[in-house]
Parts: C-alpha cells; sequence; structure tokens
C-alpha cells in the first residue's frame, strides 16, 4: 500500500470542520488521496484516446476522486466536458437517437459551440454513424487541445438495455478509433458507475474491458487514523479506529461523519474549559456514538432512513436484502438483485455470492420490518411477479413491448448454435421504418413511439411458429431471427411484413417535404439466409443482412432485398 501522506492542516476550531456529503473541495484537509488508483488515473489520460473506467458503490468518493483528475486534465490544458447522466429527463432514454442527440448537445454546450447537430445528422447513416460523424468532424475539429470526457452514473444508462447495447459499443469504437486516427487520440474518456454491468455485450464490443479499470476500495485502518488526526482527534493507538471499522468498516462516508461529529464535540468540551484526560473522554464519546450509530437517534438516521426507503420501495429488493441479514456468511443472489444492493453499498459483492457491508446494517435494518407480515403467501407470487417484470425489463423492448436488442443477440446467438449442429438454415430480416427521422420531426415524438408500437406489433403477427423472434433492433430498425427458414420462406415473411406495415394506413404527407414516395408509413428490408458453418459466423449474417437493407433504401424504399452472399435455399423438389 501507498505511504498515506499527512496533512500539516488540523482543525482548530468547528468553524474549519466540513459536514460531509457532496465531493470533497480541492483544497479540503479532508481529502485522503485515493494512490495509487489517483496517481494511475491522472497519468492515464495523459495517453492519446485512453479510457478509464471508476467503480465504487455510492458515496464512496467516486465523485471527489473526479474533481482531481478533472483538475489534473485542466492543469494540462485539456478541454474538459462532464456529462451526469443523472440529469437526463427520462424523455431522454426514449430512443437510441434522442439519447445521442442529447449528448451531442450537452457536449456542444459545454464547449461553447452552436450544435449545428442537423449538419451531421443523417437518417440513412443512422444515429450511431451520425453521432461519431459529429464527434470527429465537428466537435474534435473545433479544439486544439484534447478534449477529456467525463461520463458520470452510466449506471443509469445500464438500466434501458435497448439504449446501453446501443451507446456502450459506441464508446468502445471511439476507444477503438484513437489507435488510428490523430482526430480520435484528442478524446480521452471516463466512465463512472456504481454497479456491475448487466448488460449482453460481446467481448469485442463492450468497453468494460479496454481502458484503466479503477476500483474504489474502502479506507484502510492507517487512512482512517490519519483522517482523525486531521479532525484533530488524539487517536494515539488503534483501539479507536478498530471500534468505528468494527461498526462502518472503511466506507469513507459513513467514517467521515463520525469523525465530524467526534471533533464537534471535542471542540464544545474544549470551549467550556473541560480539562480531562482527552483520550478518555474521547473514547467514551465514541463508545456513545457507536451505540446509538444503529438508532434513530444515532448520527446515520437520515441515512439509513434513506436507504430503508429506498429498499423498501423495491418488494423484490428488500426480499433479497432480507436473506443476506439473515445469514451471518455470504450467500448467492439473483445478479440484478447484487448489483442493486452493491450500488447502493450494501452488500459486498465475493464472486458469485454476497455479503453484508458493515454491521451497522444489520444492527439497524433486523429492526426494520422490510417484508410485511404475511409476505410468504401473498408477497412471494408478488416476488415472483416482480421477478418476471424484471426479467422482461432485461429482454422486452418497453416502448414496442417485442424483444429488445439483448433479447435479439441472445436468441441469435443460441439459434446459430443449434442450426450448425443442425446443418439447417437460418434467416435474418433487418427492417426499417422509412423516412422516421421526418415523420419525427413532423408530428412530433408521442406520433413517433405511436408508430414504433403499430410497426412492431405488425411485424409479430407476420410471424407464424414459436420459435420466430421479433426484436426491436434499435431505434426504427427491426430484427427478426427466422430459424430452419431458407431464403424463399424468409422472403415470404418478409413480404407479409412489408403489407401488413403499408396497411397500417399511418398517414405520412408532411407540407414542407416534397417527393416522399408514398403517404403513408413504409418500411424497407433485408433479407440473408444461411446454413451456419465454420466457413462463416452470426456477425457476418448481421453484416449480410444490414447491407441487403441499405440496397432497399437506396433503390426507393418500401421494398424488400436479398443478400447477394448469404441466400441459401433448399434445392427444389420436382
Amino acid at each position: 500500500m501507498a505511504r498515506i501522506q499527512k496533512s500539516p492542516n488540523l482543525i482548530q476550531t468547528v468553524a474549519h470542520l466540513e459536514f460531509p456529503g457532496g465531493p470533497i473541495p480541492l483544497d479540503s484537509a479532508f481529502y485522503i488521496d485515493r494512490s495509487p488508483a489517483e496517481a494511475r488515473a491522472c497519468a492515464e489520460i495523459s495517453k492519446p484516446g485512453s479510457l478509464i473506467r471508476i467503480k465504487a458503490p455510492r458515496k464512496m468518493g467516486k465523485s471527489s476522486l473526479m474533481l482531481r483528475i478533472i483538475k489534473a486534465a485542466v492543469d494540462r490544458g485539456y478541454r474538459t466536458v462532464t456529462v451526469d447522466f443523472q440529469q437526463a429527463d427520462e424523455a431522454v432514454f426514449a430512443n437510441v437517437d434522442k439519447f445521442l442527440r442529447w449528448l451531442c448537445v450537452n457536449v456542444a454546450r459545454q464547449l461553447k459551440l452552436e450544435p449545428n447537430l442537423n449538419e451531421f445528422w443523417d437518417e440513412d447513416m443512422g444515429s450511431k454513424v451520425s453521432c461519431s460523424l459529429y464527434f470527429e468532424n465537428y466537435l474534435l475539429e473545433q479544439i486544439d487541445s484534447p478534449l477529456f470526457l467525463v461520463l458520470n452514473e452510466v449506471n443509469r444508462v445500464f438500466e434501458r438495455a435497448n439504449i446501453a447495447q446501443e451507446f456502450l459499443p459506441l464508446l468502445r469504437f471511439w476507444y477503438e478509433q484513437a489507435r488510428q486516427s490523430e482526430t480520435w487520440e484528442k478524446l480521452r474518456i471516463a466512465v463512472i458507475h456504481s454497479t456491475e454491468i448487466y448488460i449482453a455485450l460481446s467481448l469485442n464490443q463492450s468497453p468494460f474491458n479496454v481502458g484503466l479499470p479503477i476500483k474504489l476500495s474502502e479506507f484502510s485502518a492507517e487512512q482512517v487514523q490519519e483522517l482523525a488526526r486531521r479532525h484533530g482527534l488524539n487517536w494515539n493507538d488503534s483501539y479507536p479506529v478498530e471500534q468505528l471499522m468494527q461498526m462502518v468498516g472503511g466506507h469513507p462516508y459513513l467514517v467521515h461523519l463520525a469523525l465530524y461529529h467526534l471533533a464537534i464535540l471535542q471542540q464544545n468540551r474544549l470551549s467550556v474549559g473541560e480539562n480531562e484526560s482527552g483520550e478518555e473522554l474521547g473514547r467514551a464519546e465514541l463508545e456513545q456514538l457507536l451505540k446509538a450509530a444503529p438508532t434513530q437517534s444515532g448520527i446515520y438516521s437520515d441515512y439509513l432512513r434513506n436507504q430503508s426507503i429506498a429498499i423498501q420501495q423495491k418488494p423484490e429488493l428488500a426480499w433479497a436484502f432480507q436473506q443476506v441479514l439473515d445469514v451471518k456468511n455470504s450467500l448467492h443472489l439473483e445478479p440484478l438483485m447484487a448489483y442493486q444492493l452493491d450500488s447502493m453499498g450494501l452488500v459486498k459483492l465475493e464472486g458469485n455470492n454476497c455479503s453484508l457491508s458493515c454491521e451497522l446494517y444489520r444492527l439497524y435494518f433486523q429492526e426494520q420490518n422490510l417484508c410485511e407480515d404475511g409476505f410468504s403467501a401473498v408477497g412471494f407470487e408478488e416476488l415472483q411477479q416482480e421477478n418476471e417484470r424484471l426479467l422482461a425489463l432485461v429482454n422486452v423492448d418497453e416502448l414496442t413491448q417485442i424483444g429488445n436488442r439483448r433479447h435479439f443477440d441472445s436468441c441469435l446467438r443460441a439459434q446459430w448454435k443449434h442450426n450448425a449442429r443442425d446443418e439447417s438454415p437460418i434467416s435474418l430480416i433487418l427492417c426499417d421504418i422509412d423516412y422516421f427521422k421526418i415523420y419525427n420531426d413532423t408530428y412530433g415524438h408521442q406520433a413517433g413511439d405511436s408508430c414504433l408500437r403499430s410497426v412492431a406489433q405488425a411485424i409479430r403477427r407476420s410471424l407464424q411458429r414459436p420459435a420466430d423472434v421479433a426484436a426491436r433492433y434499435g431505434g426504427e430498425e427491426f430484427a427478426i431471427v427466422l430459424p430452419q427458414t431458407d431464403a424463399t420462406g424468409a422472403l415470404v415473411i418478409a413480404e407479409q411484413i412489408r403489407a401488413k406495415v403499408k396497411a397500417l394506413s399511418i398517414i405520412f404527407d408532411p407540407e414542407n417535404v416534397d417527393c416522399l414516395p408514398n403517404s403513408v408509413v413504409t418500411i424497407s428490408l433485408g433479407i440473408a439466409s444461411v446454413v451456419p458453418g465454420p466457413e462463416n459466423d452470426a456477425a457476418t449474417l448481421v453484416l449480410a443482412a444490414d447491407e441487403a437493407l441499405y440496397d432497399s433504401k437506396r433503390h426507393g424504399r418500401d421494398r424488400i432485398t436479398m443478400s447477394t452472399l448469404l441466400n441459401f435455399r433448399f434445392a427444389a423438389v420436382n
């Protein structure tokens, strides 16, 4: 462990104390250097195209650390932009296009640039390509120095699978572009999140297996001792530190709050002229503080109450946490539950198991009625329903109520393996609502959402077999996986989809746009079909279908195009 740097600043009066809560100011005597992580992060951002990933539960010091890293960037002459996803309205997460446009405008405004977004946004190229071109050809070109982009509370993106499965691979793409582009070398990214990522991404798409990972740990006993010294507390042996850490562990916020109150008690005692043994009185005050800590009159009452409210708002989370409280050691929880409890700082993850973070939580929550009486009957049924809802959140697109991108990726992988064993064909249809951006801009987002829902249900009604899978691929794009279906069969289904969408007769006749080929909403489709084998893979199938879709759009839309590369057909039987 790196040696703790001792601060010469000791607290002289109560006025010099800082109540813990938000990020610790840069000039504060109460900031404990998080080296070696801090030093490594500050060094990493000097590398062209670098990416750092900071993970820690809430109130562990992520924001305070980030202030220091941002200062290091400013000292190097970098431009800095912080995007906090907690500030984003719920409407921002409606679809990938809206999300990426919000991101771009946010960055442009902080760089004091006019957004000029429409000059770079192209419906035919899609939101992700448009966003990348906007960064490369506008934002990064307009500045002469590197840009340090801080993405805070990325865990909020994790909660929206349809956004996460598009945005996170985009970050990985930007990182890889810096290896071959001087323009992209200017971009240095920090990704800050409170929990493990639980969105399914392939290894070559995820930004969470590249760059510098930083996992903030709790304070060590030496760090707690040093922070106590900076508060003017006379802890000459390890006993007070051991007592405090036995209750709250090394959690930075909980430790800091205790030391703050102990320092006030000491100052109050000195102000009335008490000259008794400071060390003995200090120990007595610590014992009283720790005795009251898990109660409603203790210093942690507001913090614990907020944690309790947050847990009880989600019955399935309360039930999971109750299981942790009921065991002495660790136990296995369903990953989504474990990650949520970890992000709140209530548990520690140990491989596939989790355990209680500190004794304070056990003493407080064992007196709470987290699960209502009678939960075992009605409550368990509600828990099952809630688990089904959570599973739907992971696999179902919230807007259209068909599969989301995660579900599509999972089904395609599984079906590819199955068809490879059977040596049977698999077909993929990719389809895109024609001129959807114009439709959205003309009629508004509510009409756009309604259009997406109607098209999704038309696609679903076109599928005949339980094994066929329809999913929202991203934005206005949909994907259909057809196992044991050759190109001929896929063409039949694609034509049914095209016809059903057109038959919806969704009016699309904007006055300010000329030369649209139809007065109703239509859809373009691309098909690829192949027998899985060692010479191809699922990614090739997706690419072939995407190229076919592009051909449909290029040649007039409202049409179907079969891939020229992957178009397997069963031999005709005479």
